[in-house]
């Protein structure tokens, strides 16, 4: 236990301690830093790029969706009755990983869930940004570079000068071929699973 940062071994009545202080210690910091969260009092950590969320004060995440096909109408619950700092969109699971592939298969800048950038984004773009409510989202799915450019084509639609970020590097699709090869067997008996990959 040694080994882990100060901030993640804390107790329950130290992480009472941290949200309790008085007025000068009322500011928390966390930076996330590999696969770490540690108190930090810079925006930007001096070992490396880092990034540090300092607050005094509370942020506010509300999660509009839990899964693909989830209702609508979160979205502008959150948006204008939440005084959000941060909007969630979770979307994947493993089957809509399977009908995300299998609509980018047919069509290449497909991909992604476009009822995000169409339903969940493009109606209410505008408040979002005059609020300066942040959106987090794996709507991306197997396509997050086309997910992206959607939602860059809305923002400029709309005339605004909004970032958009992409997480990539988790697509083994052009490594199928040597997936291929893996030896599995099955639980029972140990004989080797048929081939069902293309």
């Amino acid at each position: 236990m040694s080994g882990f940062p100060r901030f993640l071994r804390l107790s329950p009545s130290d992480w009472a301690r941290v949200w309790r202080r008085g007025s000068a210690e009322k500011c928390v910091s966390l930076c996330f830093r590999g696969k770490f969260l540690r108190p930090g009092l810079a925006h930007q950590d001096s070992r490396g790029g880092s990034r540090c969320y300092s607050s005094c004060k509370p942020v506010r995440i509300g999660c509009a969706s839990g899964f693909w096909g989830d209702t609508a109408t979160s979205a502008p619950q959150l948006i204008y009755g939440g005084k959000l700092d941060f909007l969630v969109f979770d979307y994947l699971s493993e089957i809509t990983m399977s009908l995300l592939t299998a609509a980018r298969t047919k069509m290449p800048n497909l991909g992604y869930a476009p009822d995000f950038v169409q339903v969940a984004l493009a109606p209410f773009i505008n408040d979002i940004h005059r609020k300066g409510i942040r959106v987090v989202s794996n709507a991306g799915g197997v396509n997050p570079l086309a997910c992206a450019k959607a939602i860059q084509e809305v923002v400029r639609k709309a005339g605004l000068d909004l970032k958009v970020a992409v997480v990539t590097g988790d697509d083994l699709m052009p490594e199928r071929s040597l997936l291929s090869d893996v030896k599995m067997a099955t639980a029972a008996g140990g004989r080797g699973l048929k081939r069902c990959t293309a």
